[in-house]
């Protein structure tokens, strides 16, 4: 984990090396201008020396220029390292989470890895410059400080240690109790965010259904929760200052009384006594830094644990060492495949708890140019299977092959730039009509674009539109029916020019002629290209050289329209219930 988190100081070591230096000078600034105002005290005030008094306080006035400038150029330094070591985490992790699989997304939650990015990035970065400044300036000081004091008087010195260990026993319970706080904290936060999450991107069916009170006492519980811990924590750390006050004024009366002794023995001077007086000070305050940093970096501790783990975490899959840098042709075949999905056991920790299995023993073969509907009740599997294609998952047992060869055995940019996925939940980006199309392929040109959208019977819609191909889209393309959305991300896949085209249930939205005339324009524009068509209606894959049947995970038919109504049960009766006019077939289950 440290290695990791040095890893990302990058550019910015030297100065994070420079903080340190600087910090430390400020602090031997401050140090020794306790000393000198004794002897401004004893040889200038008291011995009723002007020109000593002028000496000293020259001196002191340097010291404190120096002090205040080391000081202000400590700050710029650290901040100048925190930040750019802050940016370089969210880089490193947002890089990495660009290469996770379906698989590796589906460990952490979305609003787990918004958190990480977030809340334990900016916790990173504040105890980073803590690190750079206060861990330095802290102990430096106090030993310092503990060194003057033995300097001016070893005999008084004892009342410093005393005090130091109580007040580090009393610091150390408050502290051990605190940190076990803290590490609870962020999986609190993973809910909140989730809480956010959720009730911002589906505002609109919370509204349509009038569900606001309700969503209200979700969040309201997520932060109670939140509220709960950090009031607690708080709490026990607001004794440090009652704790560090007695141990203070324990130390002030303790010195005056043996001061005032020494004193009048004539074994220690005025001047003496006010600069313990001060020492005392810088000890007991630089204890208490220290006990800031402790918790501090405990809590830390539990951010830098999340971030590694983003950072470190290895995509499940991976390309092979000696890629495959061509798909020969749109063939398809699944060899006994079996899928399990991994169940976390909550967003923080990320660890499968149990597995889920989707797909069993699933064998077909499709050939090249084909077009095939995928059709079967929700949860049945369907999503799954064409997932496995570009290896948006792989399987837990069995073989998937493209082109005649594994999909483990391709690069992972040729594999899935051959196979163009349109999934269910569609998303378009912000920006311009053509800047998503051009998702598909960056160098498309207009007429490339608008030919894709005709097949996917896009561009009269976009012709209507103010700008027509640069009308602007909004985030989420809240701007566009859901219909116009699933046709501009069909010819956003079009683009590409796969050899293999998945539409998971990319029509739904449409009107049945739309959808029709979407299929007729595949048939006749896109001849040799594999087509996988998963619909809810008979009426979207009946047309399809053959119709994959899938039910709890398995293939239960694979043939054409006419010769499953005669031979599959479950094909039939999907049939009958949409053409008697009893609506789609639905099982019974969870998503796809």
């Amino acid at each position: 984990m440290l290695k990791t988190l040095y890893r990302q100081i990058g550019k910015y070591k030297l100065a994070s090396v420079a903080t340190p230096l600087l910090t430390a000078l400020e602090v031997v600034m401050d140090v020794l201008i306790p000393y000198v105002t004794a002897m401004l005290i004893d040889r200038g005030i008291m011995a009723g020396d002007m020109q000593a008094v002028y000496k000293y306080g020259l001196m002191m006035v340097g010291m404190a220029f120096l002090s205040l400038f080391f000081g202000i150029m400590a700050g710029r330094v650290s901040a100048y390292a925190s930040t750019g070591f802050a940016s370089n985490l969210r880089r490193a992790m947002y890089s990495n989470i660009q290469t996770f699989s379906f698989q590796d997304i589906d460990r952490y939650s979305t609003s787990g890895l918004v958190t990480r990015m977030t809340t334990d990035v900016n916790s990173l970065q504040n105890a980073f410059q803590q690190i750079l400044r206060v861990t330095v300036r802290a102990p430096f000081r106090l030993l310092l400080s503990i060194v003057m004091c033995l300097v001016i008087d070893p005999r008084l010195s004892l009342i410093f240690i005393i005090a130091m260990g109580v007040l580090g026993v009393s610091l150390y319970m408050i502290i051990s109790r605190v940190a076990r706080l803290f590490q609870q904290v962020y999986v609190k936060y993973d809910e909140l965010n989730q809480r956010v999450q959720e009730n911002v991107t589906g505002i609109r069916v919370v509204k349509a259904f009038v569900r606001e009170d309700y969503e209200n006492s979700k969040f309201a519980r997520a932060a109670d929760g939140l509220y709960q811990l950090y009031t607690k924590a708080e709490s026990l750390m607001a004794l440090n200052h009652p704790v560090m006050n007695m141990v203070v004024y324990g130390c002030i009366i303790a010195l005056s009384w043996w001061g005032a002794h020494f004193i009048v023995g004539g074994t220690l001077t005025t001047g003496e006594l006010t600069s313990l007086f001060t020492y005392v000070m810088s000890i007991l305050q630089s204890l208490m830094m220290l006990s800031m940093i402790f918790v501090m970096l405990t809590q830390s501790a539990a951010s830098a644990q999340r971030v590694s783990e983003v950072i470190e975490h290895t995509a499940s899959i991976q390309n092979p060492d000696q890629p495959l840098m061509e798909v020969a042709d749109g063939n398809v075949e699944f060899r006994q495949v079996r899928f399990d999905y991994a169940t976390p056991s909550d967003s923080s920790s990320g660890k499968p708890q149990h597995r889920r299995s989707a797909l069993f023993n699933v064998s077909f073969s499709i050939r090249s140019g084909e077009t095939i509907g995928v059709i079967g009740g929700t949860g049945s599997g369907k999503s799954t299977l064409v997932n496995l294609i570009s290896r948006l998952y792989d399987p837990t047992q069995g073989e998937v092959l493209v082109g005649g060869r594994n999909v483990r055995e391709y690069d992972l940019t040729v594999l899935r730039d051959a196979v163009a996925v349109v999934l269910q939940q569609n998303t378009l980006f912000s920006g311009t009509v053509i800047d998503n199309l051009r998702w598909g392929r960056a160098d498309a040109t207009l007429d490339e674009c608008r030919q894709a959208c005709r097949m996917a019977q896009a561009d009269g819609f976009i012709m209507e539109m103010p700008q027509q191909y640069d009308s602007k889209i909004e985030q989420g393309g809240i701007n566009v029916s859901g219909g116009q959305k699933q046709r501009l991300c069909i010819a956003r896949a079009l683009l590409k020019r796969p050899k293999i085209l998945v539409l998971d249930d990319s029509t739904s939205a449409c009107d049945t002629r739309t959808d029709a005339l979407i299929q007729q324009a595949f048939r006749q524009q896109l001849p040799q290209m594999t087509k996988l068509i998963i619909a809810q209606r008979i009426s979207s894959v009946q047309h399809c050289d053959r119709i994959l049947v899938v039910d709890n995970g398995m293939v239960t038919g694979f043939d054409t329209h006419e010769q499953l109504l005669k031979d599959n049960e479950l094909y039939r009766e999907i049939y009958e219930i949409q053409t008697s006019d009893k609506g789609d077939f639905d099982k019974k289950g969870g998503e796809a």
